[in-house]
């Protein structure tokens, strides 16, 4: 017993050390100057991603009287003014989107470059990790935090099987006491390796919207609310029961073209279809423009979700 205790635990030490080494290469540099969030739509991504964005950018919309937001989530536009690209996307997929509905217009915009590309920006900064890095690592992480977990109660059998067939007097440490810790710290390793492979934040980023959120500890404008508080920010009663049912609302995917395998879902939203770099367009193409997924000239091409969320996304939230 001996023998197979060792060879638990050289797998189990090799396994933790390889994970340990990849997770830490698949993450981003630290900024070599800091790290800073520049504006409202960069925090709102790396607190809730994209749809933070966009329900950001609607929540300061409907505030200056730009857009009204109607019953049963029909959007109007009443000022087609924009004044930063993320808007300017919003506007334009408003044009397109059949009767003006509010949760296709948040989809599709969601996927745009003007918002995708936030994401490549905050990536190309070191502040998140991009989808894409972190799947396969979290998933060995997983399996070798669910393996250890399996391997106590074998232990524990095997020890008793040991002791059973041994009739000798002189009996060894138990099996069980021999692979227990590293089977503890095998599970904890796999675990918790699996979570930061999973995290879109890096501690950069999560710095950042740390110093973000205390420069801004009192918001003063709605897209500001939202950014920092999610649609709990939104001041409005009406909008904010209209963003919550369009958040929950799927749209198909024949509205938008059908989904691509560059997408990244959560909660049936498209989180971040992350490129090589900003304004790389890496999300697949359709039609009259690339795009995630989207289709014909009505989609707006995709730079390239978190979070933490957000994020998240992860880095949503």
């Amino acid at each position: 017993m001996a023998l197979l205790a060792f060879a638990v635990y050289v797998a189990v030490a090799v396994s933790s050390v390889l994970l340990i080494v990849r997770v830490s290469a698949a993450r981003p540099a630290s900024p070599a100057y800091g790290a800073h969030v520049h504006d409202v739509h960069e925090a709102a991504f790396l607190a809730g991603g994209p749809a933070r964005v966009v329900d950001a950018a609607l929540a300061a919309l409907h505030a200056d009287g730009r857009i009204v937001v109607g019953g049963p989530g029909v959007l109007s536009v009443l000022r087609p003014a924009a004044q930063d690209p993320v808007e300017r996307a919003l506007f334009a997929e408003l044009a397109s989107a059949p009767y003006g509905a509010l949760h296709t217009v948040r989809l599709r915009t969601m996927r745009s470059a003007a918002v995708q590309e936030i994401g490549d920006v905050l990536a190309a900064r070191g502040l998140m990790a991009p989808p894409g890095s972190g799947p396969g690592l979290a998933a060995w992480g997983t399996a070798q935090a669910v393996l250890c977990a399996i391997g106590l109660p074998v232990s524990f059998v095997i020890t008793v099987v040991e002791f059973m067939g041994d009739t000798s007097d002189e009996r060894g440490i138990p099996f069980v006491f021999l692979v227990f810790p590293v089977l503890v710290a095998g599970a904890v390793i796999g675990g918790l390796q699996a979570s930061r492979a999973r995290r879109r934040l890096t501690p950069a980023g999560l710095r950042a919207l740390r110093s973000y959120r205390a420069a801004h500890s009192r918001p003063q404008t709605p897209a500001e609310l939202v950014a920092l508080h999610g649609l709990r920010g939104v001041q409005d009663r009406g909008l904010r029961a209209q963003l919550t049912a369009a958040a929950r609302a799927r749209t198909t995917s024949t509205s938008l073209g059908g989904p691509s395998s560059y997408d990244v879902y959560l909660g049936g939203e498209p989180v971040w279809c992350a490129g090589s770099s900003p304004g790389s367009g890496g999300c697949g193409s359709s039609g009259g423009g690339s795009g995630c997924g989207g289709s014909g000239g009505s989609s707006s091409s995709c730079g390239g979700s978190g979070g933490p969320s957000g994020s998240s996304c992860g880095g949503g939230s």
